[in-house]
């Protein structure tokens, strides 16, 4: 079997490379890289199909990216809400810890494409060590979200020097990892490291999965290790134009996930982030989709469509309006645009 950190090492990184592998013109590649990095792992690499298709539109650098004349480097304020480097705190009780610096695939519609994988983005025991001290010293933060970068691409040891950091301080009582790591490079989740993580409970993973196409044996194997050792799964996805912007394509990864063991959590808008506007879709198709799906798909298989408001203001749910009219009686349609009423409590 090959392992993890042999895939890491045969990423694309140099355009020309890429280009070469794609039949593409190296010098618009190149152009796109300087600004916002490449890597593409041979695992992620084979499962593309065709030149545009949802996973070369989710890996390959695109001109598109550098002619956005509408988002923005860090839309949801994240700098202006770090009191230390690479911990960004915006809501109460909750807190983003940022403890790597790289991903297994630089995903072109990524949030953090500003600094993540490149120099502007330095993770180092220093900064660990200043944003553990800050969720010491800060008891209202019971919940901490690894993030980065992605965490499980730290090697083992790390991790759990990290882990265990964080479960010895009184005032956490969940852990959450976010990582994309089942689905762009599933080799990562090792027995080993199922073990590991299985002593840190309760201890939450969301992955990130985009398309069914991304739904594949060596995904499903990652989902369940992790899952055997007790971790909940869940999975924000965001829709992105020309890739998953369609019901019946959600429908199919939503049942999908479920059958993997993941739990669709959210569906994101995609965030106003600089050199991404070209997946952008409008919110009313959003909304439309989810009015496709909600009453036609099970419960269990809906996640919540969200929007991150720019500026850090938070992520507020988006839902079909079925309210109709209110008074002594809520008055509302349902999925099959059929009129109810319902007799309010006085």
């Amino acid at each position: 079997m090959v392992s993890w950190r042999s895939l890491l090492q045969r990423s694309i990184v140099r355009p020309r490379d890429l280009a070469r592998r794609l039949d593409l013109d190296p010098a618009a590649l190149e152009e796109v890289a300087a600004v916002f990095p490449l890597r593409l792992n041979p695992y992620y690499l084979s499962l593309l199909k065709a030149p545009n298709d949802p996973l070369w539109r989710q890996a390959v650098p695109d001109p598109l990216e550098l002619a956005d004349p509408v988002c923005v480097a860090d839309p949801l304020d994240e700098e202006n809400l770090s009191p230390v480097p690479n911990l960004v705190h915006k809501y109460p009780d909750r807190a983003l810890f940022l403890v790597h610096s790289q991903c297994a695939m630089y995903c072109r519609f990524c949030t953090r494409k500003r600094k993540v994988g490149t120099e502007r983005m330095r993770v180092t025991a220093d900064t660990v060590a200043a944003g553990l001290d800050y969720i010491r010293k800060t008891p209202e933060i019971r919940d901490v979200l690894l993030s980065g970068g992605d965490p499980l691409l730290l090697e083992d040891e790390r991790l759990e020097e990290i882990l265990a950091a964080l479960r010895a301080i009184p005032s956490v009582a969940i852990i959450r990892i976010g990582s994309r790591v089942p689905c762009v490079l599933p080799q990562r989740v090792t027995a080993r490291l199922a073990r590991l993580l299985r002593k840190f409970q309760p201890l939450y993973i969301n992955t990130h999965f985009n398309h069914p196409a991304e739904l594949t044996p060596q995904a499903a194997l990652a989902c369940r290790r992790l899952a055997d050792a007790g971790i909940p799964l869940g999975c924000q996805t965001v829709l992105l134009k020309k890739v998953n912007n369609d019901a019946a394509i959600l429908r199919e990864l939503f049942y999908g996930l479920l059958a993997m063991r993941v739990r669709p959590y959210y569906l994101f808008q995609a965030d106003l982030t600089r050199g991404t506007d070209h997946f952008r879709t409008p919110i009313a198709q959003g909304l439309a989709i989810m009015e496709e799906l909600i009453g036609r798909t099970s419960g269990m298989a809906l996640p919540t469509f969200a929007l991150d408001l720019p500026g850090g203001g938070g992520k507020v749910p988006l839902t079909p309006d079925y309210v109709t009219g209110r008074g002594n009686e809520l008055s509302c349609r349902n999925y099959q645009g059929l009129d109810f009423s319902y007799p309010d409590a006085g």
